[in-house]
């Protein structure tokens, strides 16, 4: 499944630094919007505490969807639309009360338009962010529920603390009674 934002091989200590120097220091509590779905996106957030998810609703039934997670030490955004200010793709929900350093898409340009090095990065950024994308939809066609599930908890280990388990089943998109028969399966063979 997909790769931590801050965990690989894609250093972002520049942007780590551009938002520590120039972002504005936000609290978020527990289910603040960050963006809303069919706004216009505004932040690139650099997240020092806390997590948040993103979530989309279902055309025909309005069901809502979780699609990503951003946790501590990660950036939390609707790249692209944010730097032009396209309508956000999802709401990003803080899941539990969080804080972030917060940047427009206006700065980021600014920020990105400083050098070669600086518009480097916002193309390695695209790239990776691609990439992660096409990782997870390659997993949701490869992996069973239950690889999904050991691959979320290996990601992010305490997040079950923090989701329910309609969040957890909407992520791996399978049905809650999936991820309880799941979870009485791992108990039971921890049992043993």
């Amino acid at each position: 499944m997909e790769q931590r934002f801050s965990n690989n091989s894609l250093d972002l200590e520049t942007l780590r630094e551009f938002c520590k120097r120039e972002g504005e220091a936000v609290t978020y509590r527990k289910d603040d919007q960050l963006e809303r779905e069919g706004d216009p996106a505004r932040w690139l957030a650099y997240v020092t505490k806390g997590c948040f998810k993103y979530v989309t609703h279902g055309i025909s039934d309005d069901k809502e969807h979780i699609t990503w997670f951003s946790f501590e030490g990660e950036f939390v955004v609707d790249y692209p639309a944010y730097l032009y200010a396209h309508p956000a793709r999802t709401s990003i929900v803080a899941m539990m009360p969080s804080r972030v350093l917060r940047v427009t898409g206006e700065q980021m340009k600014q920020f990105f338009d400083q050098s070669k090095e600086t518009m480097k990065l916002r193309a390695v950024i695209a790239e990776h962010i691609l990439n992660q994308f096409h990782s997870r939809y390659i997993d949701l066609h490869r992996t069973k529920p239950r690889e999904r599930y050991n691959m979320l908890l290996q990601r992010c280990p305490g997040i079950v603390e923090h989701l329910d388990l309609q969040d957890i089943a909407s992520f791996l998109n399978v049905t809650p009674n999936t991820i309880s028969k799941i979870r009485r399966d791992i108990t039971f063979e921890n049992r043993k």
